[in-house]
């Protein structure tokens, strides 16, 4: 019975709790763009990131973002960055994961290992279809993190800037 009422009284303080401010616990800091170049945009510390307009129109990097996240990483990670039964959620990972973690971590893979399982994230480096895209899927996962993105394909986004086609064609080889 005195149990219970520890139990009690600790739901009670947490619930008093002030809410937290989400759209700023992402690892990598504020995700505001302050700036854009041809569409590119990042935020105070020049980390990648996103911008979603009153409209519900995404930019062109995390709209392709959710394109090659589709292709390249919802196999292990599920749908729109929720996890699966052997990969963690990237979107929640993002909460607390800042941008030159999550790069070393696609590139040079992970493996975390506990009593009960072992979790492998390959190493993508030299993958082009995932490393030549690398700040679009930290955008569109930043996004969903953030909660400015909901699930699936984005409904409207920005042109394709010219310098993204030049940049694709550059590292593509």
């Amino acid at each position: 019975m005195h149990h219970l009422s520890r139990v009690a009284a600790t739901v009670i303080a947490a619930l008093a709790l002030p809410p937290l401010a989400y759209a700023i616990t992402d690892g990598s800091g504020d995700p505001a763009a302050v700036s854009s170049q041809d569409g590119k945009w990042t935020d105070k510390d020049g980390n990648p990131t996103f911008k979603v307009e009153p409209d519900g129109a995404v930019d062109w990097y995390t709209y392709v973002g959710f394109t090659r996240y589709s292709a390249e990483c919802l196999r292990c990670h599920g749908p729109d960055g929720m996890g699966s039964t052997y990969a963690p959620p990237l979107a929640d990972s993002l909460k607390t994961l800042t941008y030159s973690d999550f790069y070393a971590t696609v590139a040079s893979g992970k493996k975390a290992v506990t009593a009960s399982q072992e979790l492998v994230m390959p190493a993508l480096g030299e993958n082009k279809n995932v490393m030549c895209y690398i700040d679009a899927i930290f955008t569109y996962l930043r996004a969903r993190a953030d909660g400015a993105l909901g699930r699936g394909r984005p409904e409207k986004h920005a042109p394709k800037p010219k310098s993204f086609t030049e940049a694709e064609d550059s590292c593509m080889g």
